[in-house]
Protein backbone atom coordinates (compact mmCIF):
# COMPACT_ATOMS: atom_id res chain seq x y z
CA UNK A 1 0.00 0.00 0.00
CA UNK A 2 1.67 3.42 -0.90
CA UNK A 3 1.22 6.85 1.43
CA UNK A 4 -1.13 9.29 -0.20
CA UNK A 5 0.89 11.63 2.12
CA UNK A 6 3.47 14.22 -0.17
CA UNK A 7 5.98 16.56 1.33
CA UNK A 8 4.91 20.24 0.55
CA UNK A 9 7.30 22.36 2.10
CA UNK A 10 10.45 22.80 3.37
CA UNK A 11 12.39 25.66 5.40
CA UNK A 12 16.12 26.27 6.25
CA UNK A 13 17.11 28.64 8.89
CA UNK A 14 20.98 29.52 9.93
CA UNK A 15 21.05 29.73 13.07
CA UNK A 16 23.84 31.23 15.68
CA UNK A 17 23.87 30.43 19.28
CA UNK A 18 26.13 32.58 20.80
CA UNK A 19 28.11 31.21 24.12
CA UNK A 20 28.15 33.32 27.37
CA UNK A 21 31.46 32.17 27.47
CA UNK A 22 34.56 31.35 24.83
CA UNK A 23 35.15 27.34 25.24
CA UNK A 24 38.97 26.21 25.82
CA UNK A 25 39.87 22.46 25.17
CA UNK A 26 42.98 20.82 24.57
CA UNK A 27 43.00 21.78 21.07
CA UNK A 28 42.96 25.52 22.05
CA UNK A 29 45.94 25.19 24.64
CA UNK A 30 48.04 23.46 21.95
CA UNK A 31 47.45 25.99 19.92
CA UNK A 32 45.75 23.65 17.05
CA UNK A 33 42.05 26.01 17.11
CA UNK A 34 40.85 29.14 18.48
CA UNK A 35 38.54 29.30 21.67
CA UNK A 36 34.83 28.69 20.53
CA UNK A 37 32.16 32.02 20.56
CA UNK A 38 29.41 30.47 18.95
CA UNK A 39 28.13 27.31 17.59
CA UNK A 40 26.31 27.43 14.09
CA UNK A 41 22.89 25.53 13.42
CA UNK A 42 21.05 23.84 10.41
CA UNK A 43 17.74 24.02 11.42
CA UNK A 44 15.11 22.53 9.03
CA UNK A 45 11.28 22.14 8.73
CA UNK A 46 9.23 19.75 6.76
CA UNK A 47 5.76 20.34 6.10
CA UNK A 48 2.91 17.02 4.40
CA UNK A 49 0.07 18.04 2.47
CA UNK A 50 -1.42 16.14 5.27
CA UNK A 51 -0.57 19.08 7.23
CA UNK A 52 1.76 17.19 9.66
CA UNK A 53 5.00 19.37 10.26
CA UNK A 54 8.93 17.77 11.20
CA UNK A 55 11.55 19.83 13.10
CA UNK A 56 15.11 18.66 12.40
CA UNK A 57 18.70 20.03 13.33
CA UNK A 58 22.22 19.96 12.20
CA UNK A 59 25.45 21.59 13.69
CA UNK A 60 29.13 22.55 13.49
CA UNK A 61 31.49 24.38 15.58
CA UNK A 62 33.88 27.40 14.88
CA UNK A 63 33.84 26.50 10.82
CA UNK A 64 31.45 25.04 8.36
CA UNK A 65 27.96 26.26 8.95
CA UNK A 66 27.67 28.66 6.12
CA UNK A 67 28.68 25.54 4.07
CA UNK A 68 26.26 23.24 5.69
CA UNK A 69 23.48 26.04 4.76
CA UNK A 70 24.51 26.68 1.40
CA UNK A 71 24.98 22.55 0.82
CA UNK A 72 21.15 21.85 2.06
CA UNK A 73 19.62 24.76 0.12
CA UNK A 74 20.51 22.98 -3.42
CA UNK A 75 19.72 20.06 -2.45
CA UNK A 76 15.96 20.16 -0.39
CA UNK A 77 13.71 21.08 -3.04
CA UNK A 78 14.50 17.21 -4.08
CA UNK A 79 12.31 16.37 -1.49
CA UNK A 80 9.41 18.44 -2.60
CA UNK A 81 6.53 15.93 -3.79
CA UNK A 82 7.95 13.05 -2.49
CA UNK A 83 6.46 10.58 0.38
CA UNK A 84 7.68 11.57 3.90
CA UNK A 85 7.57 7.84 4.85
CA UNK A 86 10.48 6.63 2.72
CA UNK A 87 13.03 8.08 4.67
CA UNK A 88 15.76 5.37 3.85
CA UNK A 89 15.43 6.37 0.04
CA UNK A 90 14.99 10.00 0.41
CA UNK A 91 18.72 10.20 2.33
CA UNK A 92 20.14 8.35 -0.69
CA UNK A 93 18.38 10.45 -3.04
CA UNK A 94 19.65 13.94 -1.11
CA UNK A 95 22.97 11.89 -1.00
CA UNK A 96 23.25 11.15 -4.90
CA UNK A 97 21.72 15.07 -5.43
CA UNK A 98 25.42 16.10 -4.18
CA UNK A 99 27.70 13.23 -4.53
CA UNK A 100 30.10 15.13 -6.58
CA UNK A 101 31.22 16.69 -3.43
CA UNK A 102 31.39 13.68 -1.45
CA UNK A 103 28.97 10.91 0.97
CA UNK A 104 30.83 12.17 4.53
CA UNK A 105 31.56 15.35 5.95
CA UNK A 106 29.90 18.59 5.33
CA UNK A 107 27.89 16.73 1.93
CA UNK A 108 26.09 14.19 4.64
CA UNK A 109 26.25 16.78 7.71
CA UNK A 110 24.33 18.84 5.13
CA UNK A 111 21.57 16.00 5.12
CA UNK A 112 21.27 15.59 8.56
CA UNK A 113 18.98 18.20 9.76
CA UNK A 114 16.56 17.36 6.60
CA UNK A 115 16.41 13.47 7.93
CA UNK A 116 15.93 14.30 11.51
CA UNK A 117 12.89 16.43 10.54
CA UNK A 118 12.09 13.57 8.04
CA UNK A 119 12.09 11.31 11.01
CA UNK A 120 10.25 13.74 13.48
CA UNK A 121 7.39 14.08 11.19
CA UNK A 122 7.33 9.86 10.56
CA UNK A 123 7.06 9.72 14.71
CA UNK A 124 4.39 13.08 14.88
CA UNK A 125 2.54 10.91 12.13
CA UNK A 126 2.33 8.45 14.56
CA UNK A 127 1.95 9.87 17.79
CA UNK A 128 4.31 8.52 18.96
CA UNK A 129 7.90 9.68 20.60
CA UNK A 130 10.63 8.68 18.41
CA UNK A 131 11.98 6.64 20.83
CA UNK A 132 9.13 4.20 20.83
CA UNK A 133 8.43 4.62 16.80
CA UNK A 134 12.01 3.16 16.76
CA UNK A 135 10.92 0.42 19.31
CA UNK A 136 12.56 1.45 22.84
CA UNK A 137 14.40 -0.29 25.56
CA UNK A 138 14.16 1.51 28.31
CA UNK A 139 12.14 5.13 29.09
CA UNK A 140 15.73 6.83 30.55
CA UNK A 141 19.39 6.83 29.66
CA UNK A 142 22.28 7.25 32.05
CA UNK A 143 23.56 10.99 31.45
CA UNK A 144 26.60 12.45 32.49
CA UNK A 145 27.85 16.32 32.13
CA UNK A 146 30.76 17.66 30.36
CA UNK A 147 30.14 21.24 30.11
CA UNK A 148 31.33 21.80 33.81
CA UNK A 149 34.62 20.57 33.05
CA UNK A 150 36.27 22.53 30.19
CA UNK A 151 39.88 23.30 30.57
CA UNK A 152 39.97 27.13 30.78
CA UNK A 153 37.82 26.59 33.91
CA UNK A 154 39.45 27.01 37.29
CA UNK A 155 39.40 23.14 39.39
CA UNK A 156 37.76 25.45 41.95
CA UNK A 157 35.29 26.18 39.42
CA UNK A 158 35.35 22.65 38.13
CA UNK A 159 34.64 21.09 41.47
CA UNK A 160 31.13 23.84 42.26
CA UNK A 161 29.65 22.31 38.53
CA UNK A 162 30.42 18.86 39.21
CA UNK A 163 28.30 19.32 42.66
CA UNK A 164 25.32 21.62 40.92
CA UNK A 165 25.45 18.72 38.34
CA UNK A 166 24.81 16.12 40.40
CA UNK A 167 22.55 18.22 42.90
CA UNK A 168 20.24 18.42 39.84
CA UNK A 169 19.91 14.80 39.35
CA UNK A 170 22.94 14.03 36.67
CA UNK A 171 24.57 10.83 36.56
CA UNK A 172 28.23 11.16 36.16
CA UNK A 173 31.09 14.05 35.39
CA UNK A 174 33.31 13.95 32.42
CA UNK A 175 36.60 16.22 32.71
CA UNK A 176 38.66 17.68 30.24
CA UNK A 177 42.66 16.96 30.01
CA UNK A 178 45.07 17.23 27.31
CA UNK A 179 46.46 19.98 29.10
CA UNK A 180 50.37 20.48 27.80
CA UNK A 181 51.51 19.90 31.27
CA UNK A 182 50.54 16.49 31.51
CA UNK A 183 50.67 16.70 35.58
CA UNK A 184 48.37 19.69 35.53
CA UNK A 185 45.81 16.65 34.21
CA UNK A 186 46.49 14.59 36.59
CA UNK A 187 46.49 16.98 39.23
CA UNK A 188 42.85 18.08 38.10
CA UNK A 189 41.31 14.72 37.48
CA UNK A 190 42.82 13.65 40.88
CA UNK A 191 41.07 16.60 42.48
CA UNK A 192 37.79 15.60 40.71
CA UNK A 193 37.47 12.06 42.05
CA UNK A 194 38.53 13.06 45.66
CA UNK A 195 35.81 15.52 45.61
CA UNK A 196 33.15 13.26 44.11
CA UNK A 197 34.25 10.25 45.90
CA UNK A 198 34.90 6.63 44.25
CA UNK A 199 30.91 6.08 43.68
CA UNK A 200 30.20 8.93 41.08
CA UNK A 201 31.00 7.55 36.86
CA UNK A 202 33.76 9.94 36.04
CA UNK A 203 35.06 10.19 32.89
CA UNK A 204 38.02 11.97 30.70
CA UNK A 205 38.30 13.43 27.33
CA UNK A 206 41.55 14.59 25.58
CA UNK A 207 40.12 15.61 22.66
CA UNK A 208 42.84 13.70 20.24
CA UNK A 209 45.86 15.32 21.72
CA UNK A 210 48.35 13.12 22.85
CA UNK A 211 50.45 10.60 20.95
CA UNK A 212 50.82 6.96 21.03
CA UNK A 213 53.60 6.83 24.30
CA UNK A 214 51.28 9.85 26.22
CA UNK A 215 48.59 7.95 25.91
CA UNK A 216 49.95 5.05 27.21
CA UNK A 217 51.95 6.73 29.83
CA UNK A 218 48.60 8.75 30.83
CA UNK A 219 46.26 5.62 30.34
CA UNK A 220 48.70 3.32 32.99
CA UNK A 221 48.57 6.54 35.59
CA UNK A 222 44.71 7.48 35.40
CA UNK A 223 44.25 3.45 35.80
CA UNK A 224 43.95 3.84 39.80
CA UNK A 225 41.28 6.36 39.49
CA UNK A 226 38.46 4.14 38.02
CA UNK A 227 37.37 5.90 35.25
CA UNK A 228 34.30 4.67 33.04
CA UNK A 229 36.10 5.59 30.04
CA UNK A 230 39.66 7.75 28.19
CA UNK A 231 38.03 9.89 25.67
CA UNK A 232 39.83 10.36 22.42
CA UNK A 233 43.15 10.22 24.09
CA UNK A 234 44.85 9.85 20.09
CA UNK A 235 44.23 11.12 16.74
CA UNK A 236 40.52 10.34 15.73
CA UNK A 237 41.50 8.24 13.03
CA UNK A 238 44.16 6.58 15.00
CA UNK A 239 42.58 3.43 14.51
CA UNK A 240 45.32 1.40 15.54
CA UNK A 241 46.76 3.10 18.24
CA UNK A 242 43.11 3.23 19.81
CA UNK A 243 43.03 -0.62 19.90
CA UNK A 244 46.71 -0.73 21.53
CA UNK A 245 45.22 1.05 24.21
CA UNK A 246 42.17 -0.53 23.93
CA UNK A 247 43.86 -3.66 24.55
CA UNK A 248 46.41 -2.63 27.31
CA UNK A 249 44.57 -0.75 29.64
CA UNK A 250 41.82 -1.99 31.73
CA UNK A 251 39.74 1.42 31.32
CA UNK A 252 37.57 1.49 28.47
CA UNK A 253 39.05 3.61 25.44
CA UNK A 254 35.92 5.87 23.92
CA UNK A 255 36.41 7.46 21.10
CA UNK A 256 34.30 7.97 17.48
CA UNK A 257 32.88 11.74 17.53
CA UNK A 258 35.22 13.25 15.14
CA UNK A 259 34.29 10.95 12.37
CA UNK A 260 31.78 12.04 9.46
CA UNK A 261 30.49 8.38 8.55
CA UNK A 262 29.34 5.21 8.57
CA UNK A 263 32.27 3.29 6.86
CA UNK A 264 34.79 5.46 8.98
CA UNK A 265 33.07 4.37 12.66
CA UNK A 266 32.90 0.87 10.74
CA UNK A 267 36.75 0.90 10.39
CA UNK A 268 37.17 1.77 13.88
CA UNK A 269 35.26 -1.31 15.03
CA UNK A 270 36.85 -3.34 12.75
CA UNK A 271 39.81 -2.83 14.55
CA UNK A 272 38.64 -2.90 17.96
CA UNK A 273 39.73 0.45 18.68
CA UNK A 274 37.09 1.66 20.68
CA UNK A 275 35.10 0.13 24.25
CA UNK A 276 32.90 3.06 23.82
CA UNK A 277 31.54 3.95 20.50
CA UNK A 278 30.56 7.56 20.13
CA UNK A 279 28.70 8.43 16.92
CA UNK A 280 27.18 12.03 16.45
CA UNK A 281 24.43 11.85 14.22
CA UNK A 282 24.08 15.51 12.91
CA UNK A 283 28.01 14.68 11.73
CA UNK A 284 27.84 11.45 9.97
CA UNK A 285 24.30 12.43 7.90
CA UNK A 286 21.34 12.06 10.43
CA UNK A 287 18.99 9.55 11.98
CA UNK A 288 19.19 7.19 9.09
CA UNK A 289 23.10 6.64 9.05
CA UNK A 290 22.83 6.41 12.84
CA UNK A 291 20.98 3.36 13.09
CA UNK A 292 22.51 1.40 10.86
CA UNK A 293 25.81 2.20 12.51
CA UNK A 294 24.21 1.69 15.93
CA UNK A 295 23.08 -1.82 14.85
CA UNK A 296 26.68 -2.64 13.80
CA UNK A 297 27.92 -1.15 17.32
CA UNK A 298 25.54 -3.30 19.36
CA UNK A 299 26.01 -6.39 16.76
CA UNK A 300 30.44 -6.04 18.36
CA UNK A 301 28.89 -5.47 21.62
CA UNK A 302 30.02 -2.03 22.24
CA UNK A 303 28.64 0.65 24.99
CA UNK A 304 27.16 3.24 23.11
CA UNK A 305 27.48 6.93 24.65
CA UNK A 306 26.67 9.68 21.63
CA UNK A 307 28.49 13.06 21.09
CA UNK A 308 26.50 16.24 21.97
CA UNK A 309 23.12 17.03 20.71
CA UNK A 310 21.49 15.34 23.57
CA UNK A 311 17.85 16.26 22.50
CA UNK A 312 18.29 14.40 19.35
CA UNK A 313 20.85 11.44 20.86
CA UNK A 314 17.97 10.60 23.76
CA UNK A 315 15.88 8.85 21.49
CA UNK A 316 18.40 7.35 19.64
CA UNK A 317 20.16 5.90 22.80
CA UNK A 318 16.86 5.26 24.44
CA UNK A 319 16.61 2.50 21.09
CA UNK A 320 19.82 0.85 21.56
CA UNK A 321 19.76 -2.24 22.92
CA UNK A 322 22.39 -2.35 25.84
CA UNK A 323 22.80 0.22 28.40
CA UNK A 324 23.80 3.60 26.96
CA UNK A 325 25.32 7.13 27.95
CA UNK A 326 23.97 10.08 26.84
CA UNK A 327 26.03 13.68 27.32
CA UNK A 328 24.42 16.40 28.65
CA UNK A 329 25.18 19.92 27.96
CA UNK A 330 22.81 22.81 28.93
CA UNK A 331 24.03 25.08 25.49
CA UNK A 332 21.14 24.15 23.42
CA UNK A 333 18.23 24.64 25.77
CA UNK A 334 18.08 28.35 24.81
CA UNK A 335 17.24 27.16 20.92
CA UNK A 336 14.06 25.37 22.31
CA UNK A 337 10.71 25.76 24.41
CA UNK A 338 11.03 22.15 26.10
CA UNK A 339 13.73 21.19 28.64
CA UNK A 340 14.76 18.02 29.17
CA UNK A 341 13.98 16.36 32.71
CA UNK A 342 16.51 14.94 34.49
CA UNK A 343 16.28 12.96 37.85
CA UNK A 344 18.13 9.97 39.68
CA UNK A 345 21.52 10.01 37.38
CA UNK A 346 19.03 9.32 33.80
CA UNK A 347 17.52 11.65 31.62
CA UNK A 348 13.65 11.04 31.00
CA UNK A 349 12.59 10.45 27.14
CA UNK A 350 10.21 12.56 26.72
CA UNK A 351 6.43 11.67 26.02
CA UNK A 352 5.97 14.25 22.91
CA UNK A 353 5.46 12.95 19.72
CA UNK A 354 8.51 13.22 17.37
CA UNK A 355 11.88 14.15 18.96
CA UNK A 356 9.77 16.89 21.20
CA UNK A 357 11.57 19.93 20.65
CA UNK A 358 9.98 23.01 19.17
CA UNK A 359 12.28 26.58 18.11
CA UNK A 360 11.77 29.07 20.60
CA UNK A 361 11.54 32.69 19.89
CA UNK A 362 14.92 33.58 20.86
CA UNK A 363 16.42 31.17 18.24
CA UNK A 364 14.36 33.14 15.73
CA UNK A 365 16.56 36.29 17.19
CA UNK A 366 19.79 34.57 16.01
CA UNK A 367 18.74 33.56 12.88
CA UNK A 368 21.33 34.99 10.13
CA UNK A 369 19.62 33.60 6.74
CA UNK A 370 16.15 31.89 5.76
CA UNK A 371 14.61 30.30 2.85
CA UNK A 372 11.94 27.92 1.91
CA UNK A 373 10.82 25.76 -0.80
CA UNK A 374 7.80 24.35 -1.77
CA UNK A 375 3.87 25.90 -0.68
CA UNK A 376 2.54 25.64 2.56
CA UNK A 377 -1.21 25.46 3.15
CA UNK A 378 -1.66 27.23 6.94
Amino acid sequence: MTSSDRIAWVRLSSVYLPLATPISDAKVLTGRQRPMTEIAFLFAEIGAESGHQGFGFGYSKRAGGPGQYAHAREIAPELLGEDPSDIARLWEKLVWAGASVGRSGLATQAIAALDVALWDLKAKRAGLPLAKLLGAHRDSVRCYNTSGGFLHTPIEQVLENASASLERGIGGIKLKVGHPDSRVDLARVRAVREHLGDGVPLMVDANQQWDRPAGQRMGRALEELGLVWIEEPLDAYDSAGHAALAASLDTPIATGEMLTSVAEHAELIRAGAADVIQPDAPRIGGITPFLRLAALAEHNRLQLAPHFAMEIHLHLAAAYGLEPWVEHFEWLEPLFDERLEIRDGRMIVPGRPGIGCTPSEQAAKWTADQCEFGTRKD
